[in-house]
């Protein structure tokens, strides 16, 4: 995580992936994720065509995931502030702000390459302001500028903070996962109330065509995408070791239904996974509370 490098390819792949269907704004939209996109075009069809599902339906279902989520627990009122942390391109924190406004404050956190292409389409947008806004944070600093708990303590701890993270944990070792969720666990607990959403990547579900996108993730951003846990004990054993009090860990798609699909795309109607694709029921995620 200390190179900006490592993490970029997916970064492209994903913002593409979103502003393709219809979820976030042309100025996150690059070239090196459309090149990308188009590169992995042909697997990803052999892929459907053997019942293996797609990368894009498993990207659109565990975005949307989150996002019902998110959005569940702002309703509720128990969420005023997010911080998306290896934010990369996502759309999330353009759409949540166009949302609800002055009700929410949105920290998009990044490490510097990314928070300075982010920065620069955000403000081309026009969306930055004291309620959305990009800053520089390392998940894997414990303390000092560029940690989580120094950008943390810029925020009001009488209110309550949703961490988010997507497609972060898989780049970390276990023993960097489990160091993260600590930190996470922490920062949260000194707010009113603390949410920590995420994907994850149970072992025991990973279908020779899941094993192979990992392959072709792995090979896109140099470096081994890394699996952590085979079960849903295993993960809530380790959330709840980490200082969360409920975690749980549920099937994407389950969250869209049982929500509702909640989070309605801010443009356009394409936004829904494909009908049918098996790569929509392969996502899952994490929700964690501290409180």
């Amino acid at each position: 995580m200390s190179s900006t490098g490592r993490v970029s390819p997916t970064a492209h792949y994903t913002g593409y992936v979103w502003a393709r269907n219809g979820l976030s704004d042309p100025e996150l939209e690059t070239v090196e994720g459309r090149v990308l996109f188009e590169t992995l075009r042909v697997p990803m069809t052999v892929s459907a065509l053997l019942g293996g599902g797609t990368l894009e339906a498993y990207l659109l279902t565990r975005h949307r995931a989150i996002d019902a989520l998110l959005q569940r627990a702002i309703d509720e009122g128990r969420v005023t502030q997010v911080v998306e942390v290896a934010a990369g391109l996502s759309p999330r924190g353009l759409r949540f702000t166009r949302r609800y406004g002055d009700r929410l404050t949105y920290v998009e956190a990044d490490l510097p390459e990314m928070v300075t292409r982010k920065r620069a389409a955000l403000e081309r947008i026009g969306s930055l302001s004291d309620r959305h806004r990009v800053e520089e944070v390392d998940a894997l600093r414990d303390q000092g500028p560029a940690s989580l708990g120094e950008l943390a303590a810029r925020l009001d701890s009488e209110a309550g903070l949703a961490i988010i993270t997507e497609g972060l944990l898989g780049y970390l070792e276990k023993d960097d996962v489990r160091r993260t969720w600590r930190r996470f666990a922490q920062t949260l607990g000194r707010f009113q109330h603390g949410t920590y959403i995420s994907d994850i990547h149970m072992g025991e579900l990973q279908n020779v065509q899941v094993r192979a996108f990992r392959v072709l993730l792995s090979l896109f951003v140099r470096g081994r995408v890394h699996l952590h846990f085979g079960t849903e004990d295993e993960i809530l054993g380790a959330l709840k070791e980490a200082g969360f009090s409920s975690p749980a860990v549920r099937r994407a798609a389950s969250v869209l239904q049982d929500d509702g699909d909640r989070a309605a795309p801010a443009t356009g109607d394409r936004a829904a996974p494909p009908t049918g694709d098996p790569g929509g029921h392969l996502a899952h995620i994490i929700e964690a509370s501290t409180a």
